[in-house]
């Protein structure tokens, strides 16, 4: 499998600067919501990170997250666990409660469906020296 360099077309589009999140992340991530309808427990989204993007370490409340891996690859890390390579077709399951991160690798995109339930806590950057052991 090669890299991908750009983000790949594909049915879900990469969507808006993530501004609504941009505080939490580090580099630029978009966002192309999906499901966004408050009488529903959960939203549905594409999230794009642009290569070396990642969000902040955080905490579902309340809740989960699912990621479906779309395109690229990129890290998933839980705290006190190694981080895991993802690519596409991977994916993970987060469960309330567990603190993590992810986000791309330094030399791709990376793009995923995420299924989110509860309120995430956001938590402090992932440092970049955390960041640079990543090394594949």
């Amino acid at each position: 499998m090669t890299k991908s360099k750009t983000p790949v077309e594909h049915p879900f589009q990469r969507g808006e600067k993530n501004e609504a999140f941009e505080a939490y992340f580090t580099g630029q991530s978009y966002l192309h919501p999906l499901v966004n309808d408050s009488s529903l427990e959960i939203s549905v989204g594409q999230v794009t990170f642009e290569p070396g993007c990642r969000n902040h370490w955080h905490i579902h409340r309340g809740g989960y997250q699912i990621l479906l891996v779309t395109d690229g690859e990129g890290w998933y890390q839980e705290m006190g666990k190694p981080a895991r390579l993802l690519r596409s077709g991977d994916t993970v399951v987060t469960y309330d409660g567990v603190k993590h991160w992810h986000g791309a690798t330094s030399d791709s995109w990376f793009s995923h469906l995420t299924i989110t339930a509860g309120t995430p806590d956001w938590l402090e950057p992932v440092s970049e020296r955390e960041y640079d052991l990543l090394k594949k």
